[in-house]
């Protein structure tokens, strides 16, 4: 169980995080929405630590995220694998290499420097990536892979980290509709199959709606929204989104939940009827 409480982060006289308070069953998939700026990727950031919280606290099976320090920090950000937007590949190294390099937290870190894998993590690897399937790609480079593929040879790395929290921040914000939903498949796979808590940001709440066991709506650093897609009124949803409700497809939506079916109008049903 991850236990966010009151956790905050502010630069100068921005709060980008402000005082949200949740709590995330272990093996729960996690949509979080919003507009540009609402704060998702810093709360991410703050649960893999990556960023340090203003006030409040994170606790995580009862150890506090919060006060962890050099090794059980490194720890920590290993069962806490992060998934960025950009990938974060090393281009010039090929595929499988890249995968392996998630294994530095469960390693001397001179090892991995001098890229000195055993049989044992080669062949993990080589599994990570047919779950993916990337393994035929395994010995291209990075940079001769499309955007999709890199991806999920990032996902696959994250993978080789063993997590028990998977973050992924806007994983498909730069991919075509075809690769995002590979993509977003292959988080649901893993949080299914491998019983791994998925926290996944997103900017289009449909997309949130089909693959996520829950949404978290955010705005100006808050949590304004927790629950299932069914709950969500259209009201809300252009509340959490503002001037990107358009983008996120729910601008002109009746006042109803989003997840529910559209009433057609009088004349449609009408002609229908007839």
């Amino acid at each position: 169980m991850l236990k966010i409480d009151g956790l905050s982060k502010h630069y100068s006289t921005v709060k980008a995080v402000d005082d949200v308070s949740l709590e995330i069953p272990t093996g729960q998939m996690v949509g979080i929405i919003g507009r540009s700026g609402a704060g998702k990727s810093t709360l991410l950031r703050l649960i893999n630590r990556l960023a340090d919280p203003t006030g409040g606290a994170l606790s995580c099976d009862g150890v506090d995220v919060t006060a962890l320090t050099g090794r059980d920090l490194r720890q920590w950000r290993s069962r806490c694998a992060m998934i960025f937007q950009q990938f974060n590949l090393v281009n010039r190294l090929d595929v499988i290499t890249n995968v392996l390099i998630g294994r530095v937290g469960h390693r001397p870190t001179l090892s991995t420097l001098v890229k000195k894998f055993t049989v044992a993590e080669r062949a993990l690897a080589i599994q990570a990536l047919h779950r993916l399937d990337m393994d035929v790609q395994a010995l291209q480079r990075a940079e001769t892979l499309s955007g999709g593929q890199q991806q999920r040879v990032a996902i696959a790395r994250a993978l080789m980290q063993e997590p028990q929290i998977l973050l992924a921040d806007e994983p498909i914000a730069s991919l075509d509709p075809r690769n995002a939903t590979r993509v977003m498949e292959a988080l649901q796979t893993i949080n299914r199959e491998d019983g791994i808590t998925v926290m996944v940001n997103l900017h289009h709440l449909d997309t949130a709606q089909e693959y996520c066991d829950r949404i978290i709506g955010m705005a100006a650093g808050r949590v304004v929204f927790d629950g299932q897609a069914k709950d969500l009124t259209a009201s809300l949803a252009r509340e959490i989104y503002g001037q990107e409700s358009e983008d996120a497809g729910i601008a002109e939506l009746p006042d109803i939940p989003v997840s529910a079916p559209i009433p057609k109008p009088a004349a449609a049903v009408a002609v229908a009827g007839a």
